[in-house]
């Protein structure tokens, strides 16, 4: 039988590494008849309208535009708290006279929770990262409230949630154990995963349009190989890097090379491009990976997602925060080698993408985990599973 159409709300942050993550699921929700709305910044309103998704502006104050991050742990959860305390009045202002029968959010949009608790709705967070695993508290939170202002920021905290609505008020509870999560990452990428709680997290995997059906790209005439080399749209600002991986891959034998620099650089920044190289600002990373033999990644959950879902092995240059664990999981998966930034030379990755296609045992693990990643559900597992939690 049809589910009657619901009105279900998704409330995000506009950084597009948490926004690609949720795209599809919010498109085949509309698809099915739902009224989504979908509450972020105007700077990602072009990719919320692509879905069908009516945009609900709420302007946040996080430094996504310039990348300029507080470079401490605690500051940087600050950030996101005065974001989410800011944002609280915005959504009342739209949701209290139209509220949604469910809410989903992203982990930086955890304000939605305290709405929905307020309203008596459910309420799931979409997980665009890994999840706290039983013993998270003592071995990854406990050492970072011994850092300086966190005593400050928890009083914050907990202040804002004895006012806001919330029937959840535990510090340590409210952003961290949400009651229900899924998952959009390969399970593979989770670290100790064994000990999740699977009675509150589904991994149901990457949701990206395995087809990438919109975004058409084709391997040049002639390439026998494809190598992509993306640091996703932060992390860009790395002429030199480029540079060598100009020198590392350009007129490589067989090999043709797409090389995204993001929107901070040129492609004349880069100086002569060798005649196998493409160098554009942004690219349809999904279609081409889809066609490519290999990945240069800076290791963001996104990209390693997408690398796993396509089944290609990777060179992971991690650039910050979770990146460097990231690049060690896909090491331990035996579908990549890691090359720090200071060591990346040419000689360096030229060596690490030879021996990554020469390899055997990399070509068998990468399409063992492409299988199982796709086996996970993706988009419509996670459609159905938050349409079954609909009242």
């Amino acid at each position: 039988m049809p589910r009657r159409p619901a009105h279900i709300a998704m409330v995000g942050v506009p950084a597009v590494s948490h926004v690609l993550p949720s795209l599809e699921i919010i498109r085949e929700l509309v698809a099915r008849g739902h009224r989504v709305t979908y509450a972020n910044d105007a700077p990602v309103a072009d990719l919320v309208a692509s879905t069908g998704a009516e945009l609900v502006p709420v302007t946040s104050t996080l430094p996504v535009a310039d990348n300029d991050w507080p470079e401490d742990a605690i500051g940087a959860m600050e950030t996101f708290l005065d974001d989410q305390i800011q944002a609280l009045p915005q959504l009342h202002a739209f949701y209290d006279d139209d509220p949604a029968d469910l809410y989903l959010y992203d982990i930086g949009g955890y304000s939605a929770r305290a709405l929905g608790e307020s309203q008596g709705r459910p309420v799931v967070q979409l997980s665009p990262t890994f999840v706290a695993w039983d013993g998270y508290a003592e071995e990854v939170a406990a050492p970072l409230w011994q850092l300086p202002g966190a005593d400050a920021y928890r009083e914050k905290f907990a202040r804002w949630l004895a006012t806001n609505g919330a029937t959840t008020t535990d510090v340590d509870v409210f952003p961290g154990a949400p009651g229900t999560v899924l998952a959009t990452i390969p399970k593979a990428m989770q670290p100790e995963a064994e000990r999740v709680d699977t009675g509150t997290v589904t991994f149901v995997g990457p949701c990206f349009d395995v087809r990438a059906a919109e975004e058409e790209w084709r391997r040049p005439a002639g390439a026998q190989k494809v190598l992509l080399i993306s640091l996703g749209s932060a992390y860009t600002r790395q002429p030199e890097f480029y540079r060598r991986c100009l020198a590392a891959f350009g007129d490589l034998p067989g090999w043709h090379v797409v090389l995204q620099i993001g929107k901070y650089l040129e492609a004349a920044d880069l100086g002569e491009l060798p005649s196998n190289v493409e160098v554009h600002s942004w690219v349809p990373q999904r279609a081409i990976l889809e066609q490519a033999d290999a990945f240069v990644t800076h290791a963001g959950m996104g990209g390693s997602s997408e690398g796993l879902l396509a089944g290609v092995a990777m060179i992971a240059v991690p650039q910050a925060v979770d990146q460097f664990m990231n690049a060690d999981r896909l090491v331990e998966l035996g579908v990549a080698r890691r090359i720090d930034t200071d060591d990346a030379t040419a000689d360096a990755l030229r060596s690490a993408l030879l021996g990554l296609a020469a390899d055997p045992e990399v070509a068998r693990r990468s399409a063992q985990l492409r299988a199982e990643v796709r086996a996970e559900g993706g988009t419509t597992r996670a459609a159905d599973l938050i349409e079954g939690m609909l009242g």
